[in-house]
């Protein structure tokens, strides 16, 4: 009769992938994108430009560590984590995260993190661990990650909340508990609904870039 084998993990180390597009003339701060689950680095970086105004700023879109093919096809894509082994995975993005700012940012200036979908809990738990301040997040179809508490929260100064109407994952309830949770860290929040779905929609585009300029 076989025993129970022991469930261990162990730290290697890997290698992540981010894309930098660098601002036209000085930039006006760092723009970090975390893309959604299934997708690529390209994907977000598409989204930032198409924030009217964005060149400005720098663009970094980061890839999650965790790649696969889609299907049976040859595209590759990748997500944050999986909930095997959660609290390792946060762990690893977090210190992934913290080593591409360093590597890119030069000097103090505002830094913004965005997600879409999967990628919001990990733009929120980059922003409320980093060790430089955070100006803002722009969280689109995706929620606030249930571990950050108040104190966490407060980290971020502000916060756009988006979401699509026909949007079947990111509920109207997880949506305005979501606001709640950041008023009370007194975040200043904009909440952005738009008449769409799951996606980075126009209107989002066009919130985000009244935000940012704002900030820059």
């Amino acid at each position: 009769m076989c025993g129970m084998a022991n469930s261990e993990t162990i730290a290697v180390t890997t290698h992540g992938r981010y894309l930098v597009e660098p601002a036209r003339g000085r930039a006006a701060g760092i723009l970090i994108g975390c893309h959604g689950y299934a997708e690529t680095a390209e994907t977000q970086l598409d989204r930032l430009r198409s924030i009217p105004g964005v060149d400005r700023w720098t663009l970094v879109a980061i890839q999650g560590l965790h790649r696969f093919y889609r299907g049976r096809t040859q595209e590759v894509v990748a997500s944050w984590m999986t909930r095997q082994d959660r609290e390792q995975a946060i762990a690893d993005n977090l210190a992934y995260v913290r080593g591409v700012v360093d590597a890119v940012m030069a000097g103090a200036a505002p830094l913004v993190f965005s997600g879409f979908s999967q990628g919001v809990a990990m733009a929120f738990r980059a922003a409320c661990a980093s060790p430089r301040p955070v100006t803002g997040v722009i969280a689109v179809g995706g929620d606030v990650p249930p571990e950050l508490d108040r104190d966490a929260l407060a980290r971020v100064s502000a916060a756009i909340l988006a979401r699509g109407e026909q949007d079947e994952w990111y509920t109207p309830a997880k949506w305005s508990a979501d606001q709640t949770r950041l008023r009370g860290a007194r975040v200043h929040v904009r909440d952005v609904g738009f008449a769409g779905g799951h996606e980075w929609h126009a209107d989002v585009s066009r919130a985000a870039a009244e935000f940012l300029q704002r900030l820059g």
